[in-house]
């Protein structure tokens, strides 16, 4: 069946499906966020339920990217080779290891693998576009295993498709996940997404953001990777935090966090200016697959590629400020500066350590108003979502975008187009127990008739349009 008979579109994206985090009676908030009563599998598949039950017609389902979270699976295989590091932060990208991290996040989810399969069977289709933290599947055995797991009849596993980066539903819609517009998580070629360097297995290339999730937030479990709240705090704000939470849980928080900003540093320099792998003989096979799968064309594929942003990861100092790896240089240097003052001092004449006191005070305001103008740059995808939508609509030749990523739902006009945001369906929470839910779950409708598109919200049970006047506070997040 072809998806372009559609009675409705419907997206939705950034869900995070991921592995269960089993409860650590010593540790009952670590990791809180992926413990399996939190999952939202139930509501999920009440949704798709509801959709079938109250919709006429065929649907075309669009999940947006970020469906899976391959980042944050902590499992490992016996009998696979995994490295040291890979066993305290996670698998690498590479193939074989790509589809274990997929088969063990579907085993958890097996309720929301049973409904998009009963969703699928009722007559209707589902398309995953690929995002940041689901970039994995960028690999043909990942897809296939994907579609293997729905347990479809032959004649129906042509309703579910993976596009690499974008998808033109209704030849009016362009549907991608959003993360192209931001320099830390862009896919830095997703006509060709793969690597090797020497000595290495092929491998998905992760950008900055992935990379620092999976060396950083992977190893300090009471901060939440889907709230930008939870680890971009005021000097003030860590100071209570680790006072409130970390003190007990985990002390040395600043040794794992600066050993897994350095491995972030180190990984992401080395695999970003990696050439891609491409086999020159297919290149034009290549771009003319994703095309097909996008219902769309080579030039469109084209043209959307080359407006992505430039990664971050070419201007180092950047990847260092967003580490806070530079204010930890800074402090370094004012702490050896005043201590070679001191010893200087000492060699001429005996005086006390309060000189080293001293001089490291005098240095230390300059630093201090240094750090408290650095400002995080991962709030300003907005900025690129302005300032491209509208090439990006005119090059695809549509007048509708429909993004995810920064975890915020939108639904406006910018430079003449309708722009919507779905927003996020992940454990994002206010508070490290997971008590105060953040934001709603929403999802995009476009009825194909009439060609008008609405953003709703799933109250479970029930759904309600959104008012797009009322959605413009200014709580930009993103998803790291």
């Amino acid at each position: 069946m072809s998806s372009d008979k559609a009675a409705h579109t419907i997206v939705v994206s950034d869900v995070h499906l991921s592995e269960a985090e089993p409860v650590d009676p010593d540790r009952p908030l670590w990791k809180r966020f992926k413990q399996r009563d939190l999952f939202v599998d139930g509501s999920f598949v009440r949704w798709l339920e509801a959709l079938d039950r109250d919709l006429e017609g065929r649907i075309e389902l669009v999940l947006n990217g970020d469906m899976f979270d391959f980042d944050s699976v902590m499992a490992y295989p016996t009998d696979l080779r995994t490295s040291w590091l890979e066993r305290r932060r996670g698998l690498s990208a590479e193939e074989s290891k790509s589809r274990f991290k997929l088969s063990v996040i579907l085993r958890d989810h097996e309720q929301w693998l049973q409904g998009l399969r009963a969703f699928v069977l009722a007559g209707h289709s589902v398309v995953f576009v690929v995002g940041n933290h689901d970039l994995e599947l960028h690999w043909p055995s990942v897809q296939a295993l994907l579609v293997e797991s729905l347990d479809l009849p032959e004649d129906r596993r042509s309703d579910v498709r993976v596009c690499e980066w974008f998808v033109i539903s209704g030849g009016d819609t362009l549907i991608s996940h959003g993360n192209q517009l931001d320099p830390y998580c862009l896919c830095q070629n997703p006509i060709h997404p793969l690597i090797q360097g020497v000595g290495l297995q092929p491998r998905v290339r992760l950008p900055f953001g992935n990379v620092a999730g999976r060396m950083m937030l992977n190893g300090m479990g009471l901060f939440n990777p889907h709230v930008d709240d939870s680890f971009i705090k005021p000097l003030r704000g860590y100071l209570v935090f680790f006072y409130r939470y970390i003190a007990r849980v985990q002390p040395l928080i600043v040794w794992a966090w600066l050993w897994g900003a350095a491995a972030t540093l180190v990984i992401s320099v080395r695999e970003g200016f990696l050439p891609a792998l491409r086999d020159p003989f297919t290149i034009e096979e290549r771009v003319e697959s994703i095309a097909t799968k996008a219902r769309s064309t080579p030039r469109v594929a084209r043209g959307l590629r080359a407006l992505d942003v430039h990664p971050a990861i070419y201007n180092p100092w950047r990847i260092l400020r967003e580490l806070w790896l530079d204010r930890a240089i800074l402090l370094t240097l004012v702490f050896w500066i005043s201590f070679q003052l001191f010893s200087t001092l000492n060699v001429f004449v005996s005086v006390s350590w309060l000189w080293w006191a001293g001089a490291f005070v005098v240095l230390l305001p300059p630093f201090v108003l240094y750090a408290h103008r650095v400002d995080s740059e991962v709030k300003h995808v907005e900025r690129n979502i302005r300032a491209r939508v509208g090439d990006m609509a005119r090059v695809a030749g549509v007048d509708r975008v429909v993004l995810g990523h920064t975890h915020v739902e939108r639904h406006r006009q910018i430079d003449g187009v309708e722009v919507l945001n779905t927003g996020t369906w992940s454990a994002a929470y206010d508070d490290v127990e997971c008590t105060r839910p953040k934001g709603r779950k929403c999802f995009a409708w476009i009825r194909s008739a009439e060609r008008t598109a609405h953003l709703m919200e799933w109250t479970d049970p029930g759904w309600r349009e959104l008012d797009p006047a009322a959605l413009e506070a200014p709580r930009l997040k993103r998803s790291a």
